[in-house]
């Protein structure tokens, strides 16, 4: 994993703007998802891509300790799986022509169906209850990569946790368009990846002083578990 801590700068910029560090600390677990990013072999398993995250293995006992606390606490757990088809290839052809013409190949046949690559790492723990959304884009929020805004609002989610990789580009496009489209983002530090620390700590800094909120594992299995008791009580 990437060693973070946030910036002074960011930190000083959200209070100045905020009530309070932690806009989404009162998050409700039954009203909240974990939203997995493209942890797949095509990413994260150099059998599959000549560009593997290094640190994209790191994350799974964090991701797997998020998804089994939000299904103890009647949350909502989505495994997003980046997805190239013929109709995705025509539609975002300027994605596509933009690179290496071996590279784009070998990007293409990664992620086809079916396709090695295409699979969720071995070790994160999918259970039958969760849901597998295929995206076609960066973004898993935008209508034209996905229903996913959709499933989540037919579940009553409001809140959303992101975790995955890359953080600053498939991870960040998604947490951004879902704060757009009004689901309370958290991006989680230790539960994202990178190429590079530096990339992870200057997309973690940025989403915190704009657009929603960052934590770690820690703390959201702690709130997580805190406001589910707390709402159990005022519930008797």
């Amino acid at each position: 994993m990437h060693p973070f801590t946030m910036p002074q700068w960011a930190i000083d910029r959200v209070l100045a703007r905020r009530p309070r560090l932690h806009a989404h600390d009162d998050l409700d677990p039954r009203k909240t998802a974990l939203i997995v990013v493209d942890l797949q072999n095509g990413f994260m398993d150099p059998a599959h891509t000549p560009f593997p995250i290094a640190t994209a293995p790191g994350t799974v006992p964090a991701v797997n300790r998020l998804a089994a606390t939000l299904r103890e606490n009647g949350g909502k757990v989505v495994w997003i799986k980046n997805t190239t088809d013929e109709t995705s290839l025509e539609a975002w052809s300027n994605w596509f022509a933009m690179g290496k013409p071996e590279l784009r190949q070998q990007r293409i046949d990664a992620f086809r169906d079916g396709a090695p690559g295409h699979a969720i790492y071995p070790t994160l723990d999918v259970q039958p209850g969760d849901e597998i959304v295929r995206k076609y884009r960066f973004s898993a929020f935008l209508p034209e990569s996905s229903n996913l805004a959709e499933i989540l609002r037919a579940s009553g989610v409001d809140t959303v946790l992101i975790v995955g990789t890359v953080t600053n580009v498939c991870c960040e496009s998604s947490a951004r368009d879902a704060m757009m489209m009004n689901f309370k983002t958290i991006m989680i530090s230790d539960g994202n990846s990178a190429a590079t620390d530096h990339e992870h700590e200057a997309t973690l800094a940025a989403f915190f002083a704009i657009f929603g909120d960052v934590m770690d594992t820690d703390m959201v299995c702690r709130l997580l578990k805190a406001n589910s008791a707390a709402r159990a009580i005022a519930a008797e």
